[in-house]
């Protein structure tokens, strides 16, 4: 029982061998794989650096260091294979053959890759615009090599395939770098309207906001069965949007009172039966 569970002496020099032969290069691999995967991530931090430094756009700087990272951590693999002692023309056959299968599985990873690149040359939007697209809105964080982050006004991160929204509706809030508010106050019949309007022009010229060309317009645009309806539309800065609304939508109801204008109720017609 004890002999036919001892190894025969031939398969221990054979491991010994073995062991004596690839130990080095094993070693030698690991450490060159540690080594190599530092190197990497110095290097891609150094470009960045360097890009940031070159004022580089701050969308190009996280997709291109990408790229940079992917590339070299290949032909890190691939060196350290060769060490192990694996045929390099080989394995560069295996994994190409292995590329176009993934290739044809990831068919829309690489469409998000595509229109990754697109979104960075013709530049619809770049980091820090505010956008429309795929039906959210929210300002843009980041812009990844297959997505793109926006945070929405109620802090929600929102992940966007960049295949989709290169393809699709892009509104960008930000490119021209100034909006127009458009608000809709309701005036009752009973009040003298021109007289709100001039009030609400006087109050556009307080904010330091609004910008005079274009020029801010108040005028009546409805005439309804229970109220009048008047446009407020003045031009800010994008960064001011939000800010300057609020705050109008505030200081109008108050100037409305101040002028004992009444606020109009709706009304509902009763059916008859």
């Amino acid at each position: 029982m004890l002999e036919n569970k001892i190894i025969p002496k031939e398969y221990i020099d054979y491991a010994v061998k073995l062991a004596i032969e690839f130990a080095p290069k094993l070693l030698l691999a690991i450490l060159s794989l540690f080594i190599g995967l530092w190197l990497v991530s110095k290097i891609t931090k150094a470009f960045k650096k360097i890009a940031i430094a070159k004022d580089w756009d701050a969308s190009l700087i996280p997709f291109v260091g990408g790229i940079i990272s992917a590339t070299l951590k290949i032909v890190l693999f691939i060196s350290v294979a060769s060490l192990i002692g694996i045929q390099t023309t080989s394995f560069v056959a295996v994994l190409g053959a292995a590329s176009l299968a993934i290739g044809l599985a990831l068919q829309g990873s690489l469409s998000n890759f595509a229109g990754g690149v697109l979104i960075l040359m013709l530049k619809p939007y770049k980091i820090g615009d505010v956008i429309d697209a795929q039906g959210y809105s929210g300002e843009v964080k980041e812009i990844q090599i297959f997505n793109t982050i926006l945070l929405t006004a109620d802090c929600k991160s929102v992940i966007l395939p960049n295949g989709s929204i290169s393809n699709g509706s892009i509104v960008n809030y930000s490119k021209t770098g100034i909006r127009r508010i458009d608000l809709v106050i309701k005036l009752s019949y009973n009040d003298d309207h021109e007289k709100g309007i001039i009030q609400i022009k006087k109050l556009l010229l307080t904010y330091p906001e609004v910008h005079l060309s274009p020029a801010p317009v108040v005028e009546v645009i409805e005439l309804l069965d229970h109220n009048i309806s008047v446009c407020v539309r003045p031009t800010v800065n994008a960064s001011d949007y939000l800010k300057v609304q609020f705050r109008l939508l505030s200081d109008i109801k108050k100037e409305l009172q101040a002028l004992k204008f009444e606020l109009p109720i709706p009304q509902y017609e009763k059916s008859v039966d």
